[in-house]
């Protein structure tokens, strides 16, 4: 809890921080990269960093906790907190990493900002830093207890049994232990973070859905869409008998409990934790209405097409709709659509619950219509792996 004199450095501040975030946060990542190479090459991803993706993330993430203190919305808070902590904890991250970024970002704050960084400015956002990584540290800590794991310790070695294209750009991997003992459970919905060498030393971390049946502990699927230099390692140096270095289960996008009707929407390799949400409806038996949507460029190029639809037909009361950019003009169908998704002639049922996968565009897009259509926000449920923290509103 903010005091009342940091409440009102913070509201004085706020303003001229995010203003400078543009010049802040590369000064930060220069900093902190310059003083441990090792976060770049082994836990952010670089790609990204490259890109310019990423570079509003983390100090974002920071403003915007800050100004939640100021106009607070609890849900937007926790959807904050929850998301940030399932994926550090993914990631291994431990309490020592937060004064390492805290070092960094306040230089780089004192550095843009100058003399307007006063003392009882730098004693208030110290304050709220400290109070947004002591709550994300309490859930992290929460996550390794359910895990099973000390603090960080979410690593394990498993085998490649099997490896399958599912599509022209897109693998799958089926893992399991060397010594054939069962994995943990996982919800479906959940991914693990997969840490590749690569061959400048540096061994980068991306995360996967998990595609298989939560029940059979004996193995977990992924699937790799070629998009990337750790993909592409993936794609070109991984097979039957090698081994992965990859975490525990870990993410939030899990199904709503109760029967409340249930939309799927996902595009391109989206549609992984889509696949797994799906066999664990398929194999409860459920009966709850299920609409599925699926968007892609084309059949041709679509991951777990096959499976897909065989998904939805075990399930008795769910729909398929999928829309292809180009290829498919010969199929045009009520069910088989061309163009980008839209859910203009979709029926959304009383309490529905969506839940969206895929390129944040997309999901910037079929959150703005599920909104349109007065499809409350605590009811609408992401993933993408992309820093799409503060693009994506509230919901989760």
């Amino acid at each position: 809890m903010l005091t009342a004199t940091t409440r009102e450095v913070i509201a004085a501040t706020l303003p001229a921080v995010e203003g400078a975030l543009g010049e802040i946060t590369p000064n930060f990542y220069a900093r902190m990269f310059a003083a441990h190479p090792e976060l770049l090459d082994n836990m952010f991803n670089r790609t990204h960093q490259r890109s310019g993706e990423q570079s509003m993330a983390l100090a974002g993430s920071i403003a915007a906790f800050a100004r939640l203190q100021l106009e607070p919305d609890l849900r937007r808070q926790q959807f904050i907190i929850d998301r940030i902590a399932h994926k550090h904890a993914s990631l291994g991250v431990t309490r020592d990493q937060y004064s390492i970024v805290h070092e960094h970002l306040f230089a780089a704050i004192v550095e843009v900002l100058g003399d307007a960084v006063t003392p009882a400015v730098a004693n208030a956002w110290d304050e709220l830093y400290w109070a947004m990584a002591d709550v994300l540290v309490r859930e992290e800590t929460d996550l390794y207890a359910a895990a099973g794991v000390a603090p960080g310790a979410v690593w394990r070695d498993l085998v490649v049994t099997h490896r399958e294209q599912v599509a022209p750009d897109a693998v799958s991997f089926t893992l399991a232990r060397p010594d054939g003992a069962d994995l943990p459970t996982f919800s479906p919905g959940q991914y693990i973070s997969v840490q590749v060498p690569l061959a400048d030393g540096a061994r980068q971390i991306r995360q996967y859905s998990l595609t298989g049946a939560p029940d059979v502990q004996s193995e977990w699927r992924i699937s790799v869409k070629l998009a990337g230099e750790v993909s592409a390692h993936l794609h070109e140096s991984t097979f039957e008998g090698d081994t992965l270095h990859v975490s525990a289960p870990f993410g939030d996008l899990l199904l709503p409990e109760g029967d409340s009707p249930l939309l799927l929407a996902s595009a391109g390799i989206g549609c992984t934790p889509v696949i797994g949400l799906l066999t664990a409806l398929a194999e409860s038996g459920t009966e709850r209405p299920v609409t599925v949507l699926h968007a892609d460029r084309s059949r041709a190029g679509q991951p777990h097409r096959g499976q897909l639809g065989a998904l939805v037909e075990k399930i008795g009361s769910a729909r398929l709709y999928q829309w292809y950019q180009q290829g498919a003009d010969h199929l045009r169908s009520d069910d088989v659509r061309t163009g980008h998704m839209s859910l203009d002639d979709i029926d959304l049922d009383d309490g529905v619950h969506a839940m969206l996968c895929g390129p944040t565009g997309f999901l910037d897009s079929i959150r703005t219509q599920l909104v349109d259509r007065d499809v409350p926000e605590e009811r609408i449920h992401f993933e993408t792996f992309g820093p799409e923290l503060l693009r994506t509103g509230a919901s989760r």
